[in-house]
């Protein structure tokens, strides 16, 4: 009782907790390995909840017994899976409450319009469509479906607005959370206006397209992974055939990935301004990623990099897998346009990130990644256009190894993302909020716990 009488009286400037000692991982550590375990399962789900209706729809109309049997699948991963990644949810939210007081209860009385209270409304329309779109088999189901996409996708953009709100501070030089007093609600349009931040539409954007690309690479290293252990003729066909389904469909919307992350950089980078407050020694969110500033000493300055070494190697998989897909059409001339661009865009992808990328002049790395997202565009119309001439049933070994190595790819990639932008707004947990700090300050004390007579 007497911390709830401080919290009431002091609002969150009087909770400010000690920093716990968990071995190796600190406190950071440990609410990021659960944020990160938690987007896993989240980006597969957004990613199935979309497809699957979108599946159904069109083998119903097509009359593609695997595409509803695909679509069923995945919807199946979901029902099955959706506990694990909401426990871990749950998990990350006991954290946060428990280690960063302060900084929860500035977000949650700030954004409570949107989040918790229209997210949490939003989530409960989506479960509930969800089951009505599982356990019914009629059209209408689809509806249902669709439905329950755009509601999660809705959820996702306020979800994405509060993120980018903690990256940028809210924009150049804007103050919005209170460092003290009583615990009230921010206005609906203050809110709306900390979401509408400068990077919250490149990232919503990013989010969109990556949760549409990994899960479906997912779907083909699944389908690379159970194809070993199927016995009947249709069951290698189907597996095989979801294989190059996955491979198609993620490097579809991997296309719009490097757009949409170069778009998030430069956004970051406007948002940043010099005259705001900071910690001693640090630079900007902007400067922490490249390396640049005052951010140049840290050693995440590296992960940008290490960044665009999995992105290349993204296209370079899904340009081989094509490459090598392509060896199930019957002739020799079909195979001819898919090879001549994935080979292209693998040697592009190749030489921008070799060190001798910057030669002959300093945007040659740049023309390299671009000639190879247009190369894989080029492979993927090739690729499109000669599966319909496909014999599914027989991928060779080495296939099904790329199919795998791929999806792992797209995991790591994914993971290192969040990581990557979380870490930028690095010593804030809100950035340009000096008093919203990533690790604790300092403990309770008794004299603080005691209700003032």
């Amino acid at each position: 009782m007497s911390v709830l009488y401080l919290a009431l009286q002091e609002g969150p400037r009087g909770l400010e907790l000690p920093s716990l000692d968990f071995a190796y991982l600190g406190t950071r550590g440990i609410v990021g390995i659960t944020m990160l375990i938690h987007m896993f399962f989240a980006q597969i789900f957004v990613g199935f909840v979309i497809g699957s209706p979108l599946l159904q729809a069109w083998g119903m109309r097509k009359g593609n017994a695997y595409m509803q049997r695909l679509s069923h699948g995945l919807d199946r991963f979901n029902v099955l899976t959706f506990s694990l990644g909401a426990t871990f949810a749950g998990m990350f939210l006991v954290l946060i409450v428990g280690l960063y007081p302060r900084v929860t209860s500035a977000l949650f009385t700030h954004f409570f319009w949107f989040f918790p209270t229209l997210a949490m409304g939003v989530m409960v329309l989506t479960l509930l469509l969800l089951y009505v779109y599982h356990y019914r088999t009629q059209r209408r189901s689809i509806v249902a479906g669709l439905g329950a996409a755009f509601f999660i996708l809705v959820w996702q953009a306020i979800l994405t607005g509060v993120d980018t709100f903690m990256v940028t501070g809210g924009g150049a030089g804007e103050q919005t959370v209170q460092s003290g007093g009583d615990l009230t609600f921010s206005s609906l349009g203050e809110a709306l206006g900390s979401i509408f931040n400068p990077m919250f539409i490149p990232l919503d954007l990013h989010r969109t397209f990556g949760n549409l690309s990994w899960p479906a690479f997912a779907v083909a290293a699944w389908a690379g992974f159970r194809y070993r252990w199927a016995k009947s003729a249709d069951d290698k066909a189907f597996y095989d055939w979801a294989g190059s389904m996955g491979v198609m469909w993620g490097t579809i919307f991997l296309l719009l990935q490097p757009f949409a992350g170069f778009a998030i950089a430069y956004t970051m980078k406007a948002a940043y301004q010099p005259n705001m407050p900071m910690a001693q020694g640090t630079g900007g969110p902007y400067d922490r990623l490249v390396g640049s500033g005052p951010g140049a000493d840290s050693w995440t300055s590296n992960l940008l990099y290490i960044n665009l070494l999995m992105v290349v190697g993204l296209f370079v998989l899904s340009s081989v897998a094509m490459y090598m897909g392509a060896m199930r059409h019957p002739e020799r001339s079909g195979r001819l346009p898919i090879r001549f661009f994935g080979l292209l865009a693998a040697v592009a992808g190749l030489y921008s990130i070799s060190p001798i990328a910057d030669w002959p002049f300093l945007y040659m790395r740049y023309i390299m990644i671009l000639i190879m997202v247009l190369a894989t565009l080029g492979t993927v119309i090739s690729y499109v256009r000669a599966r319909r001439t496909f014999v599914y049933g027989s991928p060779g070994g080495g296939y099904r190894a790329i199919l795998m190595l791929l999806g792992t790819f797209a995991v790591l990639v994914s993971l290192n993302m969040g990581f990557m932008k979380s870490n930028s707004r690095l010593p804030y947990t809100i950035y340009g909020e000096p008093q919203y700090k990533v690790n604790s300050e300092k403990p309770i004390t008794q004299e603080q716990i005691k209700p003032q007579s």
